[in-house]
């Protein structure tokens, strides 16, 4: 089963994950704000539109149907398709997104020349990931060892990965924010976001075309 079937399958256990756990959602939500500045803006994965319709993204992109419609009903002008061959023309966008979606590709390098094209001249990309050296990458690539439906389809990435993919892809990183300084198992507490990006397990990486 590919990953989007999983994720038209299971979008209820997707979206549930938002509501469980709205402390991390706030902390994510609250450093991948801090980082957005131009408009219009894309997210490149956008499921089912959670984060999406809190920041007031403008397009969400998606190759699963049931994710699409549920952004959709959030208010988000959706479209389906896959990061490796965006159906937009080139200089489209002020900001793309991706919000742990890089992880789920088939191609990172592919979907970010796609992002470096369709982006404006001057515009920001912002990628976000759960780094796979951090506790929270180990804590997911442990489950899915353990046959968790989304993470046992997942490739975490290294945050000096991500900024070599970044600049190979021709972007200029300007700015890193992490939160998510307490480990799996561990209350969540609220934190401010930081620019010490060690060990945090939700890291933002802004760059600029």
């Amino acid at each position: 089963m590919s990953t989007h079937k999983i994720f038209d399958k299971l979008w209820k256990k997707y979206d549930a994950w938002y509501y469980k756990h709205s402390t991390i959602f706030q902390l994510e939500y609250s450093a991948l704000k801090s980082l957005i500045k131009s408009k219009p803006i894309l997210e490149v994965g956008v499921g089912t539109g959670f984060f999406a319709q809190k920041l007031g993204f403008d397009f969400g992109l998606d190759p699963s149907i049931n994710m699409l419609i549920q952004a959709k009903r959030r208010g988000i002008c959706v479209v389906r398709g896959v990061g490796e061959n965006l159906p937009f023309r080139s200089n489209s966008f002020g900001c793309i997104v991706f919000i742990v979606t890089l992880c789920f590709v088939d191609d990172v390098i592919s979907v970010l020349n796609e992002a470096y094209r369709v982006l404006y001249n001057g515009g920001e990309i912002v990628a976000c990931i759960i780094p796979e050296n951090s506790n929270w990458g180990k804590y997911y690539k442990k489950l899915g060892r353990e046959g968790n439906p989304f993470y046992s389809h997942a490739h975490f990435l290294h945050t000096d990965e991500l900024k070599l993919y970044l600049s190979k892809s021709g972007f200029k990183i300007v700015d890193c924010i992490g939160v998510l300084s307490f480990n799996p198992g561990e209350k969540a507490k609220f934190e401010k976001p930081s620019r010490d990006i060690s060990n945090k397990g939700f890291v933002c990486i802004k760059a600029l075309k």
